[in-house]
């Protein structure tokens, strides 16, 4: 699964490695592997890399 931190254009486009509840480890291609709370910090579904957001995502 991709993604993105809207508030965070920096860090790049992030593939997901794992979701445990609220708390997803997310590589991302500038800041490298992160924990994320995306309770805390909500997170754009793409369909690929640098692709527009998933059909559907209303984030």
């Amino acid at each position: 699964m991709w993604v993105r931190n809207p508030a965070r254009p920096e860090w790049g486009v992030g593939q997901v490695q794992s979701a445990i509840g609220e708390r997803v480890t997310v590589n991302f291609t500038e800041t490298g592997k992160l924990l994320v709370n995306v309770a805390v910090v909500p997170l754009e579904l793409l369909d690929g890399p640098g692709l527009e957001p998933a059909a559907g995502d209303e984030t």
